[in-house]
């Protein structure tokens, strides 16, 4: 599944249904495709996704020992959660500045 997010304030992304998914409950959103926040809630929804995706880093080099580069040398085939969450994150921050709604569904 391919989900797309729409605002009126930036470009349409798509994204791996899975990846879009757990992006969205990191917003504290309940995952549903589809859906949307609207503007009043956007920043709300940012904020939380950027705490969470902060947190995730945090007990990842805790759980690896701290050593950023051998973990790095284990993934490197792997693109981060914290990478693929960057359009989304403009996305909302876009929608948060003009405030406007965000909107997502299933291509």
């Amino acid at each position: 599944m391919l989900v797309a997010f729409k605002t009126d304030a930036y470009a349409d992304i798509i994204m791996f249904g899975d990846v879009a998914q757990q992006l969205l409950k990191m917003t504290g959103h309940s995952g549903t495709v589809p859906s949307a926040i609207q503007a009043d809630d956007v920043p709300a929804a940012l904020e939380r996704l950027k705490r969470s995706l902060e947190v995730g880093k945090i007990s990842g080099a805790a759980q690896s020992g701290g050593d950023t580069a051998a973990q790095g040398r284990d993934n490197d085939n792997e693109v981060s959660l914290a990478y693929r969450a960057l359009p989304l994150i403009e996305l909302l921050t876009a929608a948060a500045k003009k405030h406007r709604d965000v909107m997502w569904d299933k291509l």
